[in-house]
């Protein structure tokens, strides 16, 4: 559990240094595994139609819900290596 927790924080380093920009379908991927592996389910109420950006993320989010802290964080880890 410990070797998981520092490759994922690990994994948040480097994606905050990948060689070029991902394209906004995967960086909602990013986002919503970051937030499964640190804040699990989705609880919060969903956006309004007008915060288009907002719902993106919280629908991206919830689209991993039931998915374990470490499942999470293994994809995330594995999704940072496979844009480095």
């Amino acid at each position: 559990m410990a070797d998981l927790k520092a490759a994922f924080e690990a994994a948040v380093v480097n994606s905050k240094n990948l060689s070029e920009r991902p394209d906004n379908g995967t960086l909602l991927k990013i986002y919503a595994l970051y937030k499964q592996a640190t804040a699990g389910d989705n609880t919060e109420k969903k956006p309004g139609f007008a915060d288009m950006v907002g719902r993106a993320k919280w629908d991206a989010w919830n689209g991993f819900k039931g998915i374990s802290n470490d499942d999470a964080m293994q994809q995330y880890i594995d999704l940072i290596e496979s844009l480095s």
